[in-house]
């Protein structure tokens, strides 16, 4: 025990970073406490991740089994095949309330205090909570902020949280409006575009960008552009974006060019998602009272330990995880920094290493990837001096994906031309989320293609696509 401190380390905020930190805290023998405001779990738990794959997996059913053009390539026929949007509503709700009790339940048997309300900095080592019993404060060896993110609403943009909703509303599916406009084509609008599209809904989707789905790879943003929106009911428009947006019945939606703003068009649909990004929630934390300024875009400026800076310099036992420092905002990515966080804490170094950390959409079918985008190895190839290749294998040349008659689909490798160090992975297909973890063990260990082309996988699997990519690369 810390001598005169009431705990080891406090952190603030419950969500799947700060549960990491604690679980890994207690395991390293600190006396751990943990304060939340809200829902236990966080985004990821109520609004987001969870809830979201419920619904997907549910939407996913209806849409195989409404497939008959697909089911009869199989030899399957299947009747009318109705659903209720109520019981996929509960579907989703049911699992958010079991594993957030799991959560709950796992910080209490390892015996991490669970202190409810608002928990800010009043000092170095000290919090206040407020809370329904008043305010307290306690103190702390070390403090672990990990409030996390909101959704981003742009300017002009009115939310009613029923015609005009985030995706914290839309995980709810109180409704399933006839035409609805997503506005972003980033992964939570297009796994919003999955589940509507799949029950019936119609879609038009607004990217400001001048192309679709801009933070993925182009090879595979191009595939997936021709199977998960070209025959579905959703239109696009891009190099557009929504100038005002007004709640109601219709909701009325003002579209404008986005580089020169001029006006283009208005349209009038039932329902609006807005799914243009996610901004941290790092107000009345009390970093002011250590001095700690934000950084232009309201992150918590921190070092590769995860500890807290000011001014370029370290802020003595303070640390952030999560979506509120802005290196990579993904439940799993939090989760690994409150590890290295706890890890510094006791004395050990370690850093999180991004490039390793996958990412996927849960659509159908499913989009993954690690580490670099093409662009991005070329630009890095051009910094350090070396030359860039790619390699590309796909689906339709599997047997598991023939099988299945799920052919659609494509996995690029980008690597080093002089040593062959996997730079990036990018896999469009069935199972792309399970796949890439392959790739993202290789790109840890810093692997080579010349070593991975010879490792040998089940057949027939899916994961011969990844083998085919590799082995394709030391071909050329």
């Amino acid at each position: 025990m810390s001598h005169g401190f009431d705990y080891d380390l406090v952190i603030i905020g419950a969500g799947v970073g700060g549960h990491g930190a604690a679980l890994h805290a207690v395991s390293c023998g600190l006396k751990t406490a943990i304060i939340e405001a809200a829902d236990m779990g966080g985004t990821c738990v109520n609004r987001g991740c969870i809830p979201s794959k419920a619904l997907l997996a549910a939407s996913g059913r209806v849409r195989e089994l409404r497939n008959a053009h697909h089911l009869k390539s199989l030899g399957i026929q299947v009747g009318s095949v109705e659903f209720d949007r109520e019981a996929i509503a509960n579907h989703a709700t049911n699992l958010v309330g079991k594993i957030q009790g799991d959560l709950t339940n796992s910080l209490k048997r390892l015996g991490v205090d669970i202190i409810r309300g608002w928990g800010k900095l009043v000092g170095t080592q000290k919090v206040s909570i407020t809370g329904d019993g008043g305010e307290k404060s306690i103190t702390a060896k070390d403090i672990i902020l990990s409030p996390g993110s909101v959704p981003f609403v742009p300017p002009g943009i009115e939310v009613d949280g029923k015609t005009v909703f985030t995706s914290d509303q839309g995980v709810k599916l109180e409704s399933l409006p006839n035409w609805v406009a997503i506005i972003g084509s980033g992964y939570i609008g297009l796994e919003f575009s999955d589940i509507y599209s799949a029950l019936g809904c119609e879609i038009t989707m607004i990217e400001a960008l001048d192309q679709l789905m801009p933070g993925f790879d182009r090879d595979i943003a191009k595939l997936a552009e021709r199977v998960l929106i070209t025959p579905r009911d959703i239109e696009t428009k891009v190099g557009i974006y929504a100038k005002k947006v007004i709640p109601g019945s219709p909701v009325v939606i003002e579209l404008a060019d986005f580089k020169t703003k001029e006006d283009l068009d208005v349209i009038e649909v039932d329902a609006c998602l807005v799914a243009t990004g996610r901004i941290p929630a790092t107000k009345n934390l009390g970093l002011e009272s250590l001095g700690v300024e934000l950084d232009r875009r309201n992150f918590i400026p921190v070092n590769d330990s995860m500890a807290v800076l000011s001014g370029g310099e370290v802020v003595p036992h303070l640390w952030a995880i999560g979506d509120a420092n802005g290196k990579m905002m993904l439940a799993h990515a939090a989760s690994a920094q409150g590890i290295v966080a706890v890890e510094n804490i006791v004395g050990r170094s370690r850093e999180v290493d991004y490039r390793s950390i996958p990412a996927a959409a849960f659509t159908h079918p499913e989009i993954s990837y690690v580490g670099l985008t093409e662009t991005a190895a070329k630009e890095l190839g051009e910094a350090e001096g070396f030359e860039i290749a790619t390699s590309k294998s796909y689906f339709k040349g599997n047997s598991k994906a023939l099988a299945e008659n799920e052919a659609d689909g494509i996995a690029k490798v980008v690597y080093r031309k002089d040593t062959g160090e996997v730079l990036g992975v990018h896999i469009f297909g069935l199972h792309a989320s399970d796949l890439i973890h392959e790739a993202s063990a290789a790109i840890a260990n810093r692997q080579s293609v010349n070593t991975l082309a010879h490792l040998v996988h089940a057949h027939p699997t899916l994961s011969e696509v990844l083998d085919e990519a590799y082995k394709r690369a030391i071909a050329h």
